[in-house]
This record gives C-alpha cells, sequence and structure tokens, in this order.
C-alpha cells in the first residue's frame, strides 16, 4: 500500500492533488481555446483516451451515444481508470477529470486531435459541462462520480461487478460551449484516424 499520495505522480497526472480549481476556471474562461470545436472537440478528446488504451491492449472498442437530452457518452472497454489506496485504505481514483493531463497542458509540442485541434484531456470536457458522470469499471473494483462544472459532488460510489472492464463518460455540455454541431456522421468519420479502435456511434 502506498503511504504518501504525493510520491504517486507519473507521467499524465500528480495524485498529489484531486481538484485544481484555478486550472478548471482557467478551462471555462477561456471555452474557445480549450474546446474551439464545441461538443464535438469533447467528443473527440474522451475518445483519444479509448484509443489510448486500445492502443495499449492491441485493439479496442468504443461506442459513442447521442442522447436525446444534448448529452453523449462514451464507453470504452480498456482497463479502466487506475484507483489506488491511501495511507488510510481509503480508495483514490486517478485524477484525470479535475487537474492537468500533463502531457498537455504547458507543453508545446501536444498532439492535436483529428480535429485539428490540440489535445488537452479530459479535464477539458468536465470543466466545459454541465454535469458529467464517470463509471469506472476495473479489477480490483468499479465505482461511479458524478461533477458539476468540472467539481466532483460525489464521492466514489460503488457499483456492482460484472465482470467487465472499462469506463463510461456520460456527459451534458455546457452553455459556456460555441452552439456547434454534433454529428454521428462527422464523429465517426474522424475517429478513423485510430485504426486500432473500433468507434460505433449512435443517435
Amino acid at each position: 500500500m502506498d503511504t504518501s499520495r504525493a510520491s504517486w505522480r507519473n507521467t499524465t497526472h500528480d495524485w498529489a492533488g484531486s481538484v485544481d480549481l484555478d486550472h478548471l476556471s482557467d478551462i471555462r474562461r477561456h471555452p474557445a481555446v480549450f474546446a474551439p470545436g464545441g461538443t464535438l472537440h469533447l467528443v473527440l478528446e474522451v475518445v483519444a483516451y479509448a484509443a489510448d488504451e486500445a492502443e495499449c491492449g492491441g485493439g479496442g472498442h468504443c461506442r459513442v451515444t447521442l442522447h436525446p437530452d444534448g448529452s453523449v457518452s462514451v464507453a470504452d472497454d480498456g482497463r479502466g481508470t487506475d484507483t489506488r489506496y491511501d495511507e488510510h485504505g481509503q480508495a483514490v481514483r486517478k485524477p484525470v477529470m479535475a487537474t492537468k493531463d500533463l502531457r498537455f497542458f504547458d507543453f508545446p509540442e501536444a498532439r492535436t486531435l483529428p480535429d485539428g485541434h490540440p489535445r488537452r484531456g479530459m479535464s477539458a470536457v468536465a470543466a466545459l459541462s454541465d454535469w458529467l458522470v464517470h463509471t469506472n469499471r476495473r479489477r480490483n473494483g468499479s465505482w461511479t462520480q458524478r461533477y458539476e462544472r468540472g467539481v466532483p459532488v460525489t464521492g466514489l460510489e460503488p457499483v456492482a461487478d460484472d465482470g467487465t472492464t472499462g469506463t463510461v463518460v456520460h456527459f451534458h455540455p455546457g452553455e459556456l460551449l460555441a452552439p456547434t454541431g454534433r454529428s454521428a456522421g462527422d464523429i465517426a468519420r474522424l475517429a478513423t484516424v485510430w485504426p486500432q479502435l473500433a468507434v460505433d456511434v449512435r443517435g
């Protein structure tokens, strides 16, 4: 068991903190910078993580659902979000939603998404959504957590283990975003840049 969360820094996120309010506020002050393609860009931000998992695992599947209420869910069959345990035995999930992805912020050579705009990470999706629900299934436990404008409003709530792994990110884009479309055809076309990931778009 790790005894100091400060030692959990890795190549993508710093586990020492779970919420960076200044970072979230900066994203919300500049929505056109962090989501220049509106909702479509946010969808690609989420699908990019599924593509990362597919690349690590030699292939994978992802389902994008465009819901009638304007929300979007992205489900993948990857390993699930990493969860560790602190010195008190409490579950701590990798802080992907409310802190910087260190690969894409303050790094001039950050990769681009298939819409041609820079990849920023999941925190941009959370910050620019009215709400986001992250459901995680991993071998060492399954849970869900809700965020509002990037800030967690629940703890890690356990969900029944169904024998699978992967994540579901369900989010409702907020009013700060420019009124751009979220065409199923555009998502499917742009996702072909990730040949290792089979993407099914519904809605």
